[in-house]
């Protein structure tokens, strides 16, 4: 059951990355929309940064303990 965990904790990781990288572009696209609406683009940004902290928390999870 451990292996299969730490596939779908691998799975889940980079589903995350992508949505980082999707948001990343829609982000740098509405920055050049002088129309685009400011506080989307600011919820954008929250939610990105979130990503990128859960993202970080994962990848820490998935590195072994080098002091076990």
């Amino acid at each position: 059951m451990y292996g299969q965990d730490i596939e779908a904790m691998r799975r889940r990781l980079e589903e995350l990355r992508l949505e980082h990288r999707d948001l990343d572009e829609i982000i740098d696209r509405l920055a050049t929309d002088t129309a685009a609406d400011q506080l989307q683009v600011r919820r954008l940004k929250k939610r990105k940064l979130l990503l990128k902290d859960i993202i970080s928390k994962l990848e820490s999870e998935l590195i072994p303990d080098l002091n076990a």
